[in-house]
C-alpha cells in the first residue's frame, strides 16, 4: 500500500488559492531521469511564457516553491510590459554539469506538447540554445532555439539594453536628465547581460565600478571599458549615483540596505529585494527603485517576438519601451503614494483586471447568444 502526505498535499493546494495559481505538472520519465515541474501561474492574457531552468534542488518542495515563485514572477513581468502572454515557468531537477542529455529534454518537451500551448518555455538558468533544440524536436511551444530555426538567439544583449533604457528613465526621474555620462554607476556581477549594459554605459560616456567572483569577468571588463575592480562586499558602499544589481537575488536586504549611497537602483537581477519591506526602506531612504521584473523583460519581450515569427527591429522597437514602462511605473508611484515596487505589481495587476473582465463579458454575450437560439 502507497501511504501519501495528505497534509503535504493540501497545502500545495492552499498555496495555489491563495495566490490564484491555475496548474501545477509533474513530469516524470524514468528511462532520462527526467523530473520536472511545470507551473502555471494566469493565462488570462494569453498562454503562459516562462523559461525552464535546471538546479539541483536540495528537495522536491523547494523546487515546487521555486516554480511557483517564478511563475507568479513571469505573469507580471509579461503584463507590465504589455504582452499578451501569462505566467509560467519550468524547473528540472538535477544537475545540470552530469546530467543533462538529449533524453532528458526530449522528455520535458512532450510533457510541454502535452499542454497544447497552455505554455510555452524556453531558456533560463542552466539551460541553453542546444538543450531548446532538443525540445524542439518534440514541440513547437518553445522559444530561444538556434536561430537556424527562425529564433533571435542569445537573448542576454537584448535583455541588457532594456535595462539600459530602464536605467535612463529612472536617472530622468531623479537627476532631470536621461544622460548617463558622466554618472558612476556600480555594477554588481558581470555575466552576459551586465557585460552587454556596461557596454551601452561605457559608450554613453558612465564611469563604472564593477564587482564579481568570476576574475575572469572582472578582467574583461577591466580591459574593455576601463572599470574600477572592487570586493564583492565592497559594491554596496561605494561612491556612486547608480547601483545595478546583476547577480544574485536578495541583494537588497537588512545589512545592504544601509550601506547605500546611490539614489537609484536599476539592474537585471531577478528578486532584487529579500522581502517587501525592503521595497518600503529604500523609498524611505529617497532611493528611486526600479522593479526588476519591469526593467529586465527585454529578454521576454525579445523571445514573444518569436511568436509572431522574429523580427529583430520589430523586437528592438518593443525592447525600448521599457523607459515608458519604468517612467509609468513612477508616475503611478507618485500619483498613488506607493513605493515603486508596489506601483509595479498595481500596473501589472491592473492590466491583468482589465482583461479579464473584457473576455468574461464576451462570454456572458455569447452565452446569451446561444440562449436565445435555445
Amino acid at each position: 500500500m502507497v501511504e501519501t502526505n495528505v497534509e503535504t498535499r493540501f497545502s500545495i493546494f492552499e498555496t495555489m488559492e491563495m495566490e490564484d495559481y491555475e496548474q501545477v505538472v509533474f513530469c516524470h520519465d524514468k528511462v532520462s531521469g527526467l523530473k520536472a515541474i511545470i507551473a502555471i501561474h494566469d493565462t488570462t492574457l494569453g498562454p503562459a511564457l516562462g523559461g525552464l531552468r535546471m538546479w539541483n534542488y536540495a528537495s522536491d518542495e523547494e523546487a515546487l516553491v521555486d516554480a511557483l515563485r517564478l511563475s507568479k514572477g513571469m505573469t507580471y513581468k509579461n503584463a507590465a510590459a504589455g504582452l499578451n502572454l501569462g505566467g509560467g515557468k519550468a524547473v528540472i531537477i538535477g544537475d545540470a554539469k552530469t546530467q543533462k542529455s538529449e533524453a532528458l529534454f526530449r522528455a520535458f518537451g512532450r510533457y510541454v506538447q502535452s499542454l497544447n500551448g497552455r505554455y510555452i518555455t524556453a531558456e533560463d538558468v542552466n539551460t541553453t540554445v542546444a538543450d531548446m533544440d532538443y525540445i524542439h524536436m518534440e514541440t513547437d511551444f518553445v522559444t530561444g532555439v538556434s536561430p537556424a530555426f527562425g529564433s533571435s538567439g542569445n537573448p542576454s544583449p537584448v535583455t541588457a539594453y532594456g535595462v539600459y533604457r530602464g536605467m535612463k528613465a529612472a536617472a530622468k526621474e531623479v537627476y532631470g536628465t536621461d544622460s548617463l555620462g558622466g554618472k558612476t554607476i556600480a555594477i554588481q556581477g558581470v555575466g552576459n547581460v551586465a557585460f552587454n549594459l556596461c557596454r551601452h554605459l561605457h559608450e554613453e560616456g558612465a564611469k563604472l565600478i564593477v564587482t564579481d567572483i568570476n576574475q575572469d569577468a572582472l578582467r574583461r571588463a577591466e580591459e574593455a571599458f576601463g572599470a574600477l575592480i572592487v570586493a564583492p562586499d565592497e559594491i554596496y558602499s561605494v561612491d556612486a549615483d547608480i547601483f545595478a544589481p546583476c547577480a544574485l537575488g536578495a541583494t537588497l536586504n537588512d545589512e545592504t540596505i544601509p550601506q547605500l549611497k546611490v539614489k537609484v537602483i536599476a539592474g537585471a537581477a531577478n528578486n532584487q529585494l529579500k522581502e517587501d519591506r525592503h521595497g518600503d526602506m529604500l523609498e524611505e531612504r529617497g532611493i528611486l527603485y526600479a522593479p526588476d521584473f519591469v526593467i529586465n523583460a527585454g529578454g521576454v519581450i525579445n523571445v514573444a517576438d518569436e511568436l509572431d515569427g522574429y523580427n529583430r527591429d520589430r523586437a528592438m522597437k518593443k525592447v525600448e519601451l521599457v523607459y515608458d514602462a519604468v517612467a509609468k511605473v513612477i508616475e503611478i508611484s507618485k500619483r498613488d503614494h506607493l513605493p515603486t515596487y508596489r506601483a509595479a505589481e498595481k500596473m501589472a495587476e491592473e492590466r491583468i483586471a482589465t482583461m479579464r473582465s473584457a473576455r468574461s463579458q464576451f462570454l456572458r454575450r455569447d452565452k446569451n447568444i446561444l440562449g436565445s437560439r435555445g
